[in-house]
C-alpha cells in the first residue's frame, strides 16, 4: 500500500483525533468546536492558507506542492456533521452530547482527510495544488451547496473534486466505485387532503379524508409500479399519516402525510413530482375533498465523472489490490452538488462487518484509517506527479 507506512506510524494520532470528535458531535451547520479544531490541525501542519467561515462553518486548506508548472488544483472533501440519534454504543469514548452522534462515519471522514493533510503538508511531493474541504450540514442542510455558493471552487480555481464515505458490509480498507449516477436525488412531499369532518356514525355527512388519504397513500406506489420504467429507480415512501383528531368516534376534518422520493435520473424526478401532484389531486376530487401538495426538492442525483472516477479506481487499486463495482445507493449525498460544479469521483472504503450508518450502535472503523489516508494522498501524488 501506498504511504501506508507513515499511515501505520500516524495512525494513533488520527484515531485519537476521531475519538476526540465523536465524544463531542455537533449537527448540521453547528460544527463550531470540529471546525475550530480542524483549522488549528491545519495551521499546525504548516497548510499554505486555512479558511473558515466557508458555508458558515465549513472549513478549506490549501497545500501547495513543491512544484507548480501546470496549475493543477485538487479538491478532497470531508463531512463533519454527526446525526440526531441518542448513541448506543456503550463505548468509553461515546457522545458526550444526549441526542447526538457520529452515526455515520463523518468523524472518521473528518480524521482521515486531517491525516491526509498532515502528510501532503510534510512532504508536498506533487506539482500542483491540493485543497482540502471540510464541510458542515451534509446530512439534511446542503452545506456542500452553500460552500459552492459562497464561491470556493473559483476562488481556489479547483478543477476536479473527490469524495469518500466508509461502508458498513465491505471488508476494511477495500473500495467500491461506480460511473455516472451513484446516490440518489432526496426529495420531500407534504400534502394535506381537506374533507367534511364529522360524527363517526354518520360518515354519509362527512368527506371522510381517512379513507380519502388511504386510497392516496396505495395510489402512490403505483408511481413506481406502472408509471417508472421499470429499470430506471423510484423510491415513494409514505412515513407519516397523521390525522386533525385523536378521538375514536370522530370522522378528521383533515390529514396530513409526508414521504420521501428517491430517484436516479431528473427525468425520473420530474416524473415523480408530476405524478405525485395529479395522483393526489385527483383521488381528492374523486372523494369530494381537496389536496394541498408541497414538494421540496433535496440533494440532486450524485454522479460521477467517467475518467475520474476510472482514475479513482486506479488510485484505490494501488492502495488495497482491488475495488469493486459498488451499488447504486438510494439514500442522498450533498457532495452532489460539488459533482455538479467540478468534474470528480465518489467513492466508498470498507467499513467491516459493523452495525449500518445511522443506527445507534454504529461506530467508525478505526482499522480503516491507513487505507483511506492513503487514497486521498494518491489521489493528489497520481494525478499531480511531482516535476
Amino acid at each position: 500500500m501506498p504511504v501506508k507506512n507513515r499511515f501505520a506510524e500516524l495512525q494513533d494520532e488520527i484515531t485519537a483525533w476521531r475519538r476526540d470528535i465523536h465524544e463531542n458531535p455537533e449537527i448540521l451547520f453547528d460544527t463550531h468546536r470540529t471546525s475550530a479544531l480542524v483549522a488549528e490541525k491545519l495551521k499546525e501542519f504548516g497548510c499554505d492558507e486555512v479558511v473558515t467561515g466557508i458555508g458558515r462553518t465549513g472549513v478549506v486548506g490549501v497545500i501547495k506542492g513543491k512544484t507548480d508548472s501546470t496549475g493543477k488544483v485538487i479538491g478532497l472533501r470531508a463531512d463533519m456533521d454527526a446525526l440526531p440519534i441518542h448513541e448506543a454504543t456503550g463505548l468509553d469514548y461515546a457522545s458526550k452530547t444526549a441526542g447526538a452522534m457520529h452515526a455515520c462515519g463523518h468523524d472518521g471522514h473528518t480524521a482521515m482527510l486531517l491525516g491526509a493533510a498532515k502528510y501532503l503538508s510534510e512532504t508536498r511531493n506533487f506539482d500542483g495544488t491540493a485543497v482540502v474541504i471540510f464541510q458542515p450540514a451534509e446530512e439534511g442542510g446542503g452545506g456542500g451547496r452553500e460552500m459552492c455558493e459562497d464561491g470556493m471552487m473559483g476562488r481556489w480555481n479547483i478543477q476536479e473534486v473527490y469524495g469518500m464515505h466508509n461502508w458498513p458490509g465491505q471488508p476494511v480498507g477495500n473500495f467500491a466505485i461506480r460511473p455516472g449516477s451513484f446516490f440518489a436525488a432526496t426529495d420531500q412531499f407534504d400534502i394535506t387532503f381537506e374533507g367534511r369532518g364529522g360524527h363517526a356514525a354518520k360518515p354519509h355527512e362527512t368527506v371522510d379524508t381517512t379513507v380519502l388519504t388511504a386510497q392516496a397513500v396505495l395510489a402512490l406506489q403505483t408511481i413506481a409500479s406502472r408509471n417508472a420504467d421499470p429499470i430506471d429507480q423510484v423510491v415513494v415512501s409514505v412515513t407519516s399519516f397523521e390525522t386533525s383528531s385523536k378521538a375514536f368516534n370522530v370522522i378528521p376534518q383533515s390529514v396530513q402525510i409526508k414521504g420521501t422520493v428517491r430517484t436516479m435520473s431528473t427525468e425520473m424526478r420530474d416524473l415523480a413530482e408530476k405524478r405525485i401532484n395529479e395522483i393526489c389531486n385527483g383521488v381528492a376530487a374523486t372523494f369530494g375533498g381537496t389536496a394541498d401538495v408541497t414538494y421540496i426538492r433535496g440533494y440532486p442525483v450524485m454522479v460521477n465523472s467517467d475518467e475520474q472516477t476510472d482514475f479513482a479506481a486506479e488510485v484505490a487499486r494501488s492502495v488495497s489490490g482491488a475495488c469493486d463495482e459498488a451499488p447504486l445507493v438510494m439514500g442522498g449525498e450533498d457532495f452532489a452538488f460539488m459533482l455538479e460544479e467540478r468534474p470528480g469521483a465518489y467513492i466508498l472504503v470498507g467499513n467491516g462487518d459493523t452495525a449500518m450508518v445511522h443506527h445507534p450502535e454504529y461506530n467508525f472503523n478505526d482499522e480503516a484509517i491507513p487505507a483511506g489516508c492513503s487514497w486521498w494522498a494518491e489521489i493528489v501524488e497520481q494525478r499531480m506527479p511531482a516535476a
